[in-house]
C-alpha cells in the first residue's frame, strides 16, 4: 500500500460506476418487457441470465423446511441470535405519533404510519448473504410493515441458498421469489401475475440491479444506490498493525473496486501495516480480488497530529470507520461524516456486518455527508396533523391571506378569508 503524508484536502479514491449507455438501455428494455409480459418475462429472463428454468417462481414451505435440514443447528442458532440483536437495536429507533396543543387551543402533530409493503433484494450467484436478509427485513418488521417480499436470483438448480431461506424464515418473510437482476426490481415495482408490487425496494445488487432501482425510483421508493464497500481506519501508535491489516482486507476481499484506507499519526504504524497487508494478502482465498482492491483503491495517509487525522476522516466520509486510538470513544464526538463508527480494538468491522445489531446497509461514495444507515424511519411515513382553533384562525387569517397574495394566489387567500364572513 502506498504511504503518503496528509498535506491538504483529500478525496478518497473511489470506483463510481453509473453504468454505460448500453447497460442503461438493457435495464430499460428489461423493465419494459416485465411490465408488458409479466411472469413469462421473469421465467425467460431467469433462464437467460441465471441458467435456471423456472416453473414456479415462489419458494414453497417445503423448500424452506429442506433449508433448515441442510444447515447445521449451530448455524441456525447463530442466525437467530443475530436476528434478535438486529431487532432489538432497531426497536430503539421506533418513533411514535405525537401531538401537542398550543396556547390558542390548536392541535398540531405528526402521525407515524408504516409502509404497506416493502421488497427486499438479496444478491445471489456464487455467494449467499443471509446477513443482507436480516439487515433489510428487520427494520421493516420493527416499523410495522405488514407485507415484506424477498427476491433473490436462483442457482442453476432453481433453488436459493439454505442460509438465505433460513434467515428469511427467521425474519418472518412469507413471500419469497426466485428471481433476480433488473427483472426482479421491475416485478417489485410494477407487479406481475405472481408478484404484487410493493411501495419500497431495498437491498444491494450488481450494476443492473442498481440501475433498475434508479429507473423505477419515483414509482416506488428505494433505499439508496450503493457503491463498492469502503473502510477507513483512524489509528495512533497504540494500535496493532496486524489487526488493522486484517480489517482493511476484510473489505478489500468484497470487490476489486472496494476501498481500504488507513489514516494515522504514526509513520511506524503506517510502514508496519503496509507490510502486514502484503503478508496477509498471500494467505487469503480471495487474494486476487483483495489485491486488485488494495492496489487500485488502498491508501495509507500519515497526518501530523490527531486533529488533522480526524479532519481527513471527515473529508473522506467513509462507509465504515474504525477508531483504534488511545481514548477512542472521546474521538467519536469529532466525527461528523461516517456511515458506521466502530470504536476500539474489539469492534472489528465484520462484527457490525453480522451480529452486533446496527444496520450494515450504509451510505457509500461519500454520501455519509448527508445520508444515514438503513433504519426504521426508512419504512415509515410521516403525516402532519393540523387542527387549527377558532382563536388562532381569528388572530392569523389576515396574515395568511396576505402571504398568499404575496405569491399571487388569490384563491388561497379567499379560501382562508371566507370563513370570517358572516353567514
Amino acid at each position: 500500500m502506498k504511504i503518503q503524508k496528509v498535506t491538504g484536502d483529500l478525496t478518497l479514491k473511489r470506483s463510481v460506476d453509473s453504468g454505460t449507455e448500453e447497460q442503461r438501455a438493457t435495464v430499460q428494455s428489461i423493465i419494459h418487457t416485465v411490465r408488458s409480459q409479466g411472469d413469462r418475462a421473469l421465467r425467460e429472463l431467469t433462464e437467460k441470465f441465471d441458467g435456471a428454468r423456472m416453473f414456479s417462481l415462489k419458494v414453497t414451505q417445503e423448500e424452506v423446511n429442506e433449508a433448515y435440514e441442510q444447515l447445521p443447528k449451530q448455524m441456525i442458532d447463530i442466525i437467530k441470535e443475530a436476528a434478535d440483536n438486529i431487532f432489538t437495536f432497531h426497536q430503539k429507533q421506533l418513533r411514535q405519533t405525537w401531538m401537542y396543543t398550543d396556547q390558542s387551543g390548536s392541535i398540531l402533530g405528526q402521525k407515524m404510519t408504516p409502509l404497506d409493503s416493502a421488497g427486499v433484494y438479496v444478491p445471489g450467484g456464487t455467494a449467499a448473504y443471509p446477513s443482507s436478509v436480516l439487515m433489510n427485513v428487520m427494520p421493516a418488521k420493527v416499523a410495522g410493515v405488514k407485507r415484506v417480499v424477498m427476491v433473490s436470483p436462483p442457482g442453476r438448480d432453481g433453488r436459493l441458498p439454505a442460509g438465505v431461506l433460513v434467515a428469511a424464515d427467521i425474519a418472518g418473510v412469507k413471500e419469497i421469489y426466485k428471481v433476480g437482476g433488473a427483472q426482479a426490481v421491475a416485478a417489485l415495482a410494477y407487479g406481475t401475475e405472481t408478484i404484487r408490487s410493493v411501495d419500497k425496494i431495498t437491498g444491494p445488487g450488481n450494476i443492473y440491479v442498481a440501475l433498475a432501482k434508479r429507473e423505477v425510483f419515483g414509482d416506488v421508493d428505494i433505499d439508496m444506490i450503493a457503491g463498492p464497500s469502503e473502510i477507513a481506519v483512524l489509528a495512533d501508535d497504540t494500535a496493532c498493525p496486524r489487526e488493522i491489516a486484517a480489517d482493511l482486507l476484510s473489505q478489500a476481499e468484497h470487490d476489486p473496486r472496494a476501498s481500504s484506507v488507513l489514516v494515522t499519526t504514526s509513520e511506524r504504524l503506517a510502514e508496519e501495516t503496509a507490510a502486514e497487508v502484503e503478508r496477509q494478502l498471500k494467505e487469503l482465498p480471495r487474494e486476487e480480488i483483495a489485491r486488485a482492491s488494495i492496489d487500485s483503491y488502498g491508501s495509507i495517509y500519515v497526518a501530523k497530529d490527531m486533529e488533522k487525522a480526524v479532519e481527513t476522516i471527515n473529508q473522506l466520509a467513509p462507509e465504515h470507520l474504525e477508531i483504534m486510538t488511545e481514548h477512542a470513544l472521546q474521538i467519536v464526538k469529532d466525527i461528523r461524516h461516517a456511515g458506521a463508527i466502530f470504536v476500539g480494538r474489539y469492534s472489528s468491522e465484520p462484527i457490525g456486518d453480522y451480529f452486533a445489531g446496527p444496520n450494515h446497509v450504509l451510505p457509500t461514495n461519500g454520501t455519509a455527508r448527508f445520508s444515514s444507515p438503513l433504519n426504521v424511519d426508512d419504512f415509515m411515513k410521516k403525516s402532519s396533523i393540523i387542527m387549527y382553533s377558532e382563536q388562532a384562525y381569528n388572530k392569523n387569517y389576515q396574515k395568511i391571506a396576505a402571504f398568499a397574495r404575496l405569491e399571487g394566489l388569490e384563491a388561497h387567500a379567499r379560501a382562508v378569508e371566507i370563513r370570517a364572513e358572516k353567514k
